[in-house]
């Protein structure tokens, strides 16, 4: 079996390949290609598994070109879809594809002068001159609607099971899209294989077909699972549904670091084989030692600093590593006065929060501050008591009734962390 094959197998990232696929990979070196659809400004940890194959696929030897839809993501790719999406106007895609173009160029190698160095290609620059007429003459008519009606994509939306009933005309005409970019990346590149995730398969295998018929010649096609959690649910957005992005304005990698280091035993066994690239060996060593002491989470934690500082850097990954510490009670007050202002809102983001005069907040008893100062606490009587409980933390440090702030209590120079208990947070903002 071909190299690249066989470890896409064990790490289980291997869902389906049409008959010759390997055999093209052990004869020459393949140029090889998955699009990215710019329907945001950055991409998600969605695309990370399709981002990663084409990171193994380059590692084996192979050629890699990443595609931004330019053109596609005008009309929206329907597989798996339960309705039709906006479209966006020309501008606000040109920014997405700009924005995506950018993050690709972090994760694969498109310098030196190696015959597999990766491409980026846009497909609004070979359609973008192709009219209507001449496209529906010169490829349209290669493929029947009976064969493009019998794709599960459109079958699903056309038999209701997807939610709805049927599909525009743009939508339908999404296939042939995509099937022409391989024919016209075949014909130009030299790309004999497109991949994708196992809901493309339809999608892939119309662009095989129509370089059969119209170029005459062989293309191929291979696809990896779409990644759930172990009990079925989706993947890589929050209990609020919202998304997991590689763009740290949009996800902090504090944020995205907790993300991974919180997934379940058995997801992460799973993940760690998907989204790092630490060798069979290692991982199956991790593991192990995981199921010894899965309390303390070694699984999990390596997981998350792989992943991390693949996305983001290292650098990112010490500072959510650090934020982490802090929120989790293994860190001192030095720690916490250290963090910068961002940082620490990313670590306590939606603890509530007031302002208060600096005046007030240096020159207050704590029973003040906890209460008539700040609101944290609904009397100076309650204070009273949960001091005298030993329940009250500033700076995540027990303090007593005669706690005063000074200069070097406050983080980044303006913030107090007040606590009650384990888990009630507010924040004091000096101003």
């Amino acid at each position: 079996m071909n190299a690249f094959i066989e470890e896409l197998k064990w790490r289980g990232l291997y869902a389906d390949m049409m008959p010759g696929t390997d055999e093209q990979l052990n004869k020459e070196m393949t140029t090889a290609y998955i699009g990215f659809d710019p329907t945001a400004d950055s991409l998600h940890i969605g695309s990370l598994i399709q981002i990663k194959i084409l990171a193994h696929f380059q590692q084996h030897g192979h050629k890699p070109i990443a595609l931004v839809g330019g053109a596609t993501g005008m009309i929206g790719d329907p597989s798996g879809k339960s309705s039709e999406r906006n479209l966006l106007d020309e501008a606000t895609l040109n920014h997405y594809v700009d924005c995506i173009k950018g993050q690709l160029s972090r994760f694969l190698n498109f310098e030196g002068n190696e015959p597999n160095k990766a491409e980026l290609v846009n497909n609004y620059d070979w359609m973008k001159t192709f009219t209507f007429l001449d496209f529906v003459r010169d490829i349209g008519k290669h493929l029947t609607v009976n064969y493009m009606m019998a794709k599960d994509s459109v079958k699903k939306r056309f038999s209701g099971e997807a939610g709805i009933d049927g599909m525009s005309f743009t939508e339908f005409t999404y296939q042939l899209l995509q099937g022409y970019d391989f024919l016209h990346l075949y014909q130009n590149n030299g790309v004999k294989l497109q991949m994708g995730g196992s809901d493309q398969w339809g999608n892939i295998t119309t662009g095989t077909e129509l370089i059969r018929r119209k170029a005459q010649g062989e293309a191929f096609a291979l696809t990896v699972p779409l990644i759930t959690k172990a009990d079925g649910s989706k993947f890589g957005k929050s209990e609020a549904g919202e998304n997991y992005w590689l763009d740290a304005k949009k996800t902090s990698p504090y944020k995205f670091y907790q993300f991974w280091v919180n997934a379940t035993d058995e997801d992460a066994e799973r993940f760690i084989k998907f989204y790092t690239f630490l060798p069979k060996e290692e991982i199956e060593a991790l593991v192990e030692e995981h199921q010894t002491a899965p309390h303390e989470r070694k699984l999990q934690k390596k997981l998350a600093e792989e992943v991390t500082i693949w996305v983001h850097g290292k650098a990112e990954y010490e500072k959510a590593l650090k934020a982490s510490e802090i929120l989790f009670g293994r860190s001192t007050a030095e720690d916490l006065v250290s963090l910068d202002e961002e940082l620490f809102l990313q670590i306590f983001d939606g603890v509530p929060q007031a302002e208060v005069a600096k005046s007030d907040v240096l020159g207050s008893n704590i029973i003040d501050l906890l209460s008539e100062k700040s609101g944290f606490l609904k009397s100076k009587g309650e204070a009273k008591r949960e001091l005298q409980g030993n329940a009250i933390s500033v700076n995540k440090e027990k303090v007593k009734d005669d706690f005063v702030a000074d200069e070097k209590n406050l983080i980044d120079g303006k913030f107090l962390l007040l606590q009650k208990g384990k888990k009630q947070y507010f924040i004091v903002k000096a101003v």
